[in-house]
């Protein structure tokens, strides 16, 4: 068996584990929180009051025109001088958690903005509040042209999440990283974590393309109804 063959099966359970136990969550609890800030942050753009606009218009432009790095590093290494010290995990869900929030604002705000005014006259009219309306009406609509660019991001989070390593959170980029330090073999360590990246990746990809087709089936399967209600 080659060197660099038996390297790479040593090598591939620890980096798999460390993406189990920190790349995978780390993925999930940051994007869970990141969607929820974005809608919070896009019903105000769309909603709220002015001085709350201006500050969460403030918050996506900030975010969005700095480099993740950066603000990981702001968060773990700048902070402290602050006197506020955050362990590697924690800070690395805070920054991942700020940066999307940011960008999937954007995304939501988008797909409210998709959904035809007429939709929220009708709620209206049917006397639903505006509570009402949103969630009855206007999301579902909305959600379903939010799928495909709010997968996209997630699958590039992912990704992103090899950042993290530079704030000391074991994840699997940093388990390949310690993994060559000791062997002397980066380049077959680097395109090992490549590949499971990709393997991910892939799996994702799949799973979002079979979502897409069935919100589209189910999409046209309730216009159908709808045309043959109307017909009626």
């Amino acid at each position: 068996m080659p060197a660099w063959f038996s390297l790479a099966v040593d090598s591939f359970w620890p980096m798999l584990y460390a993406g189990l136990t920190f790349t995978i969550p780390l993925t999930l609890i940051a994007f869970a929180l990141g969607l929820t800030l974005g809608f919070i942050v896009a019903l105000i753009r769309l909603y709220g009051p002015a001085p709350l606009r201006s500050f969460v218009r403030f918050y996506v432009w900030l975010i969005r025109g700095t480099p993740l790095l950066v603000q990981l590093f702001l968060i773990f290494y700048a902070l402290p001088s602050a006197g506020i010290t955050l362990d590697a995990f924690p800070a690395a869900v805070i920054g991942f958690t700020l940066n999307i929030g940011a960008y999937t604002s954007e995304v939501i705000r988008a797909t409210l903005l998709s959904v035809p005014k007429g939709q929220w006259e009708a709620a209206h009219s049917i006397s639903m509040s505006w509570s009402q309306s949103l969630r009855r009406i206007i999301l579902p609509q909305a959600a379903r042209v939010a799928v495909p660019p709010l997968s996209n991001t997630f699958i590039s989070l992912v990704k992103d999440t090899s950042l993290a390593s530079v704030i000391t959170v074991p994840e699997l980029f940093l388990a390949a990283q310690r993994i060559a330090a000791v062997t002397y073999q980066p380049l077959i360590l680097y395109t090992e974590a490549a590949i499971i990246y990709l393997l991910i990746s892939s799996v994702l990809s799949a799973l979002q393309s079979r979502l897409e087709i069935r919100l589209a089936r189910n999409t046209a399967v309730k216009e159908n109804f709808n045309d043959n209600a109307i017909r009626s």
